[in-house]
């Protein structure tokens, strides 16, 4: 019994009132029935030694009556308080669930909570990073309350945006991380480029004013056999490409990589033209 309380508990069948009362009609009857069996031993135990002072049917109506009334109503009222009792702990305990999986100052998911989705998150989605560009600054020129004022907005933002499947949430700090699922790569690219210009146009109000912010963005696509440490890794790198290119800007994993190509044959490139100026100089002090 014991454990099978617990499990209600856990599973949280008892945030709703009604399961009180299933619980305690079904306490009632197994109750009853307990008290049925330990009558009729009684009963029979009496009567093999000449002790019960009633014909055995008479005292066994009478023993059923009693058990009906007395087990079943004080066993009932038990699993009635018992039943509440678990409700308050049931529903404390997924209040409490649900404070520990959210960020307080956004009210969006937490690092925890985003982790948990992101594992779960099948093909055909795409993790987002975002952060807010130049976020230090705003902190230092107009306080903290103007920076959570920036947050709050931008969370709010994020909230409209990222729905149905979709998974938004606050990393930390100035970060933000969601989970885009539908459609292919090219059409979640685009929502988040319509998501940042939205925000790079919406005036934020802080103390003495408003205040226009951007955010940068780094993609990377989801995959079925793809590590969620790897897929991280990536849409991290990204964001930091599009920081260093100058902030208030979308980068995709792919993007990334081609940046890198393109790099590294410019430095080709160079490195070609310095050998043939080079060679050029020796033929003519021959």
């Amino acid at each position: 019994m014991k454990q099978w309380i617990s499990l209600q508990a856990e599973l949280g069948n008892f945030q709703q009132r009604r399961a009180i009362f299933i619980f305690a009609l079904k306490m009632s009857f197994v109750a009853v029935i307990m008290s049925l069996a330990i009558i009729v031993a009684m009963v029979f135990g009496l009567s093999w030694f000449d002790l019960l002072p009633l014909p055995v049917l008479e005292a066994m109506r009478f023993g059923v009556l009693l058990a009906w009334i007395i087990g079943g109503t004080v066993s009932g009222a038990l699993a009635v308080w018992a039943g509440f009792s678990i409700h308050k702990l049931a529903v404390s305990r997924a209040e409490f669930e649900l404070l520990s999986r959210t960020d307080m100052l956004s009210g969006l998911l937490n690092r925890r909570a985003f982790t948990e989705a992101l594992n779960q998150a099948g093909e055909g989605a795409s993790l987002v990073i975002f952060d807010v560009d130049r976020f230090k600054t705003i902190n230092d020129r107009f306080g903290h309350a103007s920076g959570d004022a920036v947050i709050v907005t931008v969370s709010r933002i994020f909230s409209d945006a990222f729905i149905g499947e979709d998974v938004i949430a606050r990393l930390g700090g100035e970060e933000f991380g969601a989970i885009v699922h539908g459609g292919d790569t090219a059409e979640r690219i685009a929502r988040v480029e319509e998501i940042k210009e939205r925000i790079a146009e919406y005036p934020i109000a802080i103390d003495g004013g408003s205040v226009k912010i951007t955010i940068s963005a780094g993609i990377a696509d989801i995959g079925r056999d793809r590590k969620t440490e790897a897929v991280y890794a990536a849409a991290d790198k990204a964001l930091y490409l599009a920081k260093t290119l100058g902030r208030n800007r979308v980068m995709h994993e792919r993007e990334r990589l081609s940046q890198v190509w393109h790099r590294c044959a410019t430095e080709q490139e160079q490195e070609a033209t310095t050998d043939v100026r080079e060679l050029q100089r020796y033929v003519q002090r021959m």
